[in-house]
């Protein structure tokens, strides 16, 4: 009876381990699938909208495609036809856009 007891003890001991190792690769799993590039395409946008200057060609979040004539602060002025201008703020450009439609250099 206590081979009995002490082989249970020592099957069931391997199996706390299994159980670590399964959860630890399930979040390791996660952070290289889903959370590392998320912070990868953060940091781009942000690099994006910081680096925008006169001339430069993009496409608001809302789909309106225009020049930028003025940057001021954190807002541009985007002409978007002959003399139709809109003043709306930076962090409504987008970049998957603005790359789509080929307009960044």
């Amino acid at each position: 009876m206590i081979n009995t007891v002490l082989a249970q003890a020592a099957a069931g001991g391997g199996g706390i381990l299994g159980q670590v190792f399964l959860f630890g690769s399930i979040i390791l799993i996660m952070y290289f699938f889903m959370i590392r590039p998320q912070q990868k395409k953060q940091k781009e946008t942000k690099k994006f909208i910081e680096e925008i200057k006169k001339g430069d060609d993009v496409v608001t979040i809302g789909g309106i495609h225009g020049k930028v004539s003025s940057v001021e602060g954190d807002a541009v002025i985007l002409d978007i036809d002959r003399g139709v201008k809109i003043k709306i703020e930076k962090s409504a450009i987008s970049l998957d856009f603005t790359k789509k439609t080929g307009s960044t250099k």
